[in-house]
């Protein structure tokens, strides 16, 4: 049976994606609309984030550059917040203040504790202690200089390093639970998935989540390298020893030369 047309408005939006993802990206549209015909269509007349044809934002690296695949949930739940590439929170310019993190990265629960689990990695923060009071002196080294200062440039580090940074759900609506987002967009991350895999460098899935763990399930995944965790936005997550020991050896939050 032949795949219901994709919607222009959501094909448009690859244009903001690498070209040597766009076959693969249009083949994972066609797997959507093949597995649940009214799906797109309802998607295109439908408000959800991210918006300005961000849908696939996260597909700027290089199909032949990906290292590691990292997962999350979906987008963030706020119009100024969603970017189309997961944790990288849109209200975000400034990651430190003179107390500690900056407020809009304190606002974006998972970034701030995905900063705080790199500050532990790094040995700035003690696992027992991330508060105000222990942020506090490593705020004021990091503005001093030698750190990173935006959350763009922490971006340009995660990519630097090979991640393609993905949602299980690439989208969010207010009327639509993200899991229920999250299993149709399943057809289209098997679809990349199965690219990955065959691209010869099989990269490693980093999941954040319960959601983003349903993608264990699909067909071919036991052939990547996996890291598995609970999602950032709970506290635990800083404690996390295997991705501190993940992350440590990158060290995201300094200035690259």
């Amino acid at each position: 049976m032949p795949s219901s047309p994709i919607p222009a408005v959501i094909a448009d939006a690859l244009a903001l994606a690498h070209p040597s993802w766009h076959p693969i990206l249009r083949a994972g549209l066609d797997a959507v609309a093949r597995a649940n015909p009214a799906y797109l269509p309802a998607l295109a007349l439908a408000p959800y984030l991210p918006t300005d044809q961000r849908l696939f934002a996260a597909f700027s690296l290089p199909r032949d550059q990906v290292r590691y695949v990292l997962v999350g949930e979906g987008p963030y739940p706020r119009a100024d917040s969603a970017t189309g590439v997961c944790f990288m929170d849109g209200a975000v310019g400034s990651l430190w203040c003179e107390t500690g993190l900056s407020k809009p990265v304190n606002k974006a629960t998972s970034l701030r504790n995905f900063m705080k689990m790199l500050l532990v990695a790094d040995g700035a923060l003690s696992a027992a202690d991330t508060g105000g009071a222990a942020l506090a002196p490593v705020a004021a080294a990091a503005l001093a200089g030698g750190s990173i200062q935006t959350l763009a440039q922490l971006q340009d580090n995660l990519i630097g390093h090979g991640f393609l940074l993905l949602n299980a759900s690439l989208v969010f609506r207010t009327t639509v639970a993200p899991v229920v987002d999250a299993r149709a967009w399943l057809p289209f991350l098997q679809t990349v998935l199965d690219a990955l895999r065959n691209s010869g460098s099989v990269p490693t899935l980093v999941l954040w989540g319960k959601i983003a763990e349903q993608l264990r399930k699909l067909p071919g995944v036991e052939a990547f390298p996996q890291l598995v965790s609970e999602h950032p936005y709970n506290l635990s997550f800083i404690q996390h020893a295997g991705m501190q020991e993940f992350f440590k050896p990158m060290r995201l939050l300094s200035v690259k030369n």
